[in-house]
């Protein structure tokens, strides 16, 4: 994959790394192009993950759905993904998405999913940090973050990045996560060496 033109906006940025097994990955704002790379990134997660990220047992999200995943704008909508360029199909392993509450509001609905076999490798962290400055470029201050109570993974990381309980009604509880508050800490954090890239390459713009 090579990269395009050097650009001065974040959304064109493409940034190299590693995951914490050593696998190659770019990360890169999602395009509406990506729509087959998003339906098989799908077709990857467990039937676990797939419920845990859409609150649905089916195997496949709606077109109307997949549609919304791959339109992002990169104002209403900021959507990042994860590509693992080792592998020569380049296949999607993870996708993070915040979509504004309305036209100019300044908070966001907030997801992320991550394909079973990448867990645990700081993909997750890495995706948030860009998605954040991004936010933050767009004047999106806080993320409103909805999570099964079941998924305990999920939990634990936007509250250790700050997140703050709203509620919780029958298995979902919502959390609201302050932009600058996760990014001072995933900038403090040398747990995941992939973060330094991640921060490095987006400096400019933080």
């Amino acid at each position: 994959m090579s990269d395009p033109p050097a650009s001065d906006q974040i959304i064109d940025k493409i940034i190299h790394t590693t995951l914490g097994d050593g696998t190659s990955v770019c990360i890169r704002s999602i395009r509406a192009t990506d729509e087959a790379r998003m339906r098989e990134g799908i077709e990857q997660l467990s039937a676990q993950s797939r419920y845990l990220r859409f609150f649905s047992v089916q195997p496949m999200p709606s077109d109307a759905v997949i549609e919304r995943l791959v339109g992002a704008d990169g104002h209403h909508h900021i959507a990042w993904g994860a590509i693992a360029t080792d592998d020569r199909d380049h296949p999607a392993i993870g996708a993070v998405h915040a979509i504004r509450d309305g036209p100019d509001g300044n908070s966001a609905e907030f997801s992320v999913g991550i394909v079973d076999e990448y867990h645990g490798l700081g993909l997750a962290r890495m995706l948030i940090a860009v998605l954040l400055v991004n936010c933050r470029q767009e004047n999106i201050a806080s993320l409103d973050v909805q999570i099964l109570s079941e998924n305990k993974a999920a939990g634990n990381l936007v509250r250790y990045l700050g997140a703050k309980r709203c509620k919780a009604e029958f298995s979902v509880t919502e959390y609201t996560l302050d932009i600058a508050t996760a990014l001072a800490k995933l900038r403090c954090e040398d747990a995941v060496p992939g973060l330094r890239d991640v921060f490095e390459a987006l400096e400019r713009y933080l």
